[in-house]
């Protein structure tokens, strides 16, 4: 029965994100699936003859991991989506959540993310639908999707859940969903669409133009946190090679200055008006290196005094309207091969192991990743956009839980990830001999040696898998960030709670 505000209403609501199904073997970030698929069949069990819904926070599939053409699947979605739910390691998933819709009283909801913006297309969600439901139009009827951007709303007794992906307030990964619509009624009406028809964002240029191609080497580049910031860090050190590529990378600064102007739209009313400048600062090459690796570059210099900020600058201050890259004169090197040198120069001196420990060491400064209670930019940015009616917000996208009290009676939760998430500490980066064992490993690139990795009593990849619940208890409402452990058939283990009367 629909609530006074015309939201479904649920006993318990549990809400998972970042589940990144998608890659080929020895590439795929999602690990525990045998966990995942006997903890959605534990939430199909929980409180039989109530309402129970499960809510897959965005990036549910990855089809950026897939071998698609370009930046968006176009006329492949409807086969990458079926090769994802045929792959042995992700089918028991998908026949998990088959037995979850098949049950009375259960609800599932499908949220768009950054990496799986195809669920948008019309022939993709019956796709998933007849996946999960077959001719079971009951069970079709226990799937929603939404893929706008809009997130969803619902109701634990007296308290509002609004789960929204948290790629909204991302200047790097923000959609344009009113774009994507158009390219579904194109789609759905038996029209032609190129790959210049859609517009990527920052991040997926990234990804797709620059880190998939290093990951074919080093199938861990993205489990870094901070991801921007350490992977590319890792990333100049590790294939310098690829730095010649450093004028790809200029372009995707613009772009994401551009969707610094767009975010500001998400999740708000104000965004039916013309979008205000950006609030973000000038970017440092920095922040996109960290102050050993600029350092390094600038020690480095055989030619006049300019640092590395000035290079970059230089490099912007030709970067054109259009978002094109600067193409350096005839004869020149452009700021991909300037940096190279000088990056491989310093190298030399230091030695790749001590260039990348440094580099890495540069994020973990003040480092408060792996912090519950941080409130991070996402925090920030979406509690600033949810209206004051809305008790508990949920988001995922960052991989990093939180479970943060934000003042009047109202909570903010991330539910984190299921992926790999590696965590580096500062005994493994206090020195070079200490650094040495990581080095190693990372060097060696394979999914299987960061599995296997140990150092101490500690595993390199963490054993974490994050969800969130939000129950009606005894005429209160209880909301946890939990931990799913072992095989995922027991209940979750308790983080962080918060109760409303």
């Amino acid at each position: 029965m629909p609530s006074i505000n015309n939201l479904p209403e649920y006993d318990e609501v549990h809400v998972v994100s970042d589940l990144h199904m998608g890659g080929p073997q020895g590439f795929q970030i999602l690990k525990e699936t045998t966990r995942l698929a006997n903890f959605i069949r534990w939430v199909a069990a929980q409180r039989p003859g109530e309402r129970v819904a499960l809510v897959l926070n965005g990036d549910i599939i990855d089809t950026l991991a897939e071998d698609i053409s370009g930046y968006i699947a176009i006329d492949e979605a409807v086969s990458i989506v079926q090769r994802i739910m045929g792959d042995p390691s992700f089918e028991p998933v998908w026949d998990a959540l088959a037995h979850f819709v098949a049950k009375e009283g259960r609800k599932l909801i499908l949220v768009i993310g950054n990496h799986d913006i195809e669920l948008a297309f019309p022939m993709v969600q019956r796709l998933i639908v007849m996946r999960l439901g077959g001719e079971n139009l009951l069970a079709h009827s226990r799937i929603e999707f939404s893929t706008m951007g809009a997130g969803y709303s619902c109701m634990v007794g007296n308290s509002r859940i609004f789960c929204t992906h948290g790629n909204e307030v991302d200047p790097w990964n923000y959609v344009r969903y009113e774009s994507l619509s158009k390219v579904a009624r194109r789609l759905n009406a038996g029209r032609f669409l190129t790959q210049s028809g859609w517009g990527p964002n920052a991040g997926t240029k990234m990804v797709k133009e620059i880190m998939n191609e290093v990951k074919r080497k080093y199938a861990w580049i993205d489990l870094l946190k901070p991801e921007t910031q350490a992977a590319v860090g890792a990333l100049l050190v590790l294939e310098p090679g690829q730095v010649s590529k450093i004028n790809r990378i200029i372009p995707v600064i613009g772009e994401k200055r551009r969707g610094g102007t767009e975010v500001d739209q998400r999740l708000s009313a104000e965004g039916f008006q013309p979008a205000s400048p950006s609030s973000a600062g000038a970017i440092r090459v920095d922040q996109l290196l960290g102050p050993s690796l600029a350092e390094g570059m600038k020690m480095a210099s055989t030619g006049g005094s300019q640092s590395a900020d000035e290079m970059l600058a230089l490099a912007e201050k030709s970067f054109n309207k259009q978002g094109a890259a600067p193409v350096p004169p005839e004869g020149t090197l452009g700021t991909g091969q300037v940096i190279w040198d000088r990056l491989t120069g310093w190298m030399t001196g230091v030695g790749q192991d001590e260039a990348l420990r440094r580099a890495l060491k540069d994020w973990l400064e003040g480092d408060k990743t792996f912090d519950i209670s941080d409130r991070d930019d996402t925090y920030k940015e979406v509690t600033n956009s949810v209206g004051s009616g809305v008790d508990f917000v949920v988001t995922g996208h960052t991989h990093l839980e939180r479970a943060i009290e934000i003042g009047g009676g109202r909570y903010y939760f991330n539910c984190g990830t299921w992926i790999r998430l590696l965590r580096l500490t500062d005994g493994m980066l206090r020195d070079t001999p200490s650094f040495k064992p990581v080095y190693d490993v990372l060097i060696n690139g394979s999914m299987s040696a960061i599995d296997a990795a140990r150092f101490g009593n500690d595993s390199f990849v963490m054993d974490q898998s994050s969800a969130v619940c939000v129950k009606s208890d005894g005429g209160r409402v209880v909301a946890r960030l939990t931990h799913v452990v072992g095989d995922g058939t027991g209940t979750p283990t308790e983080i962080k709670a918060f109760t409303r009367p």
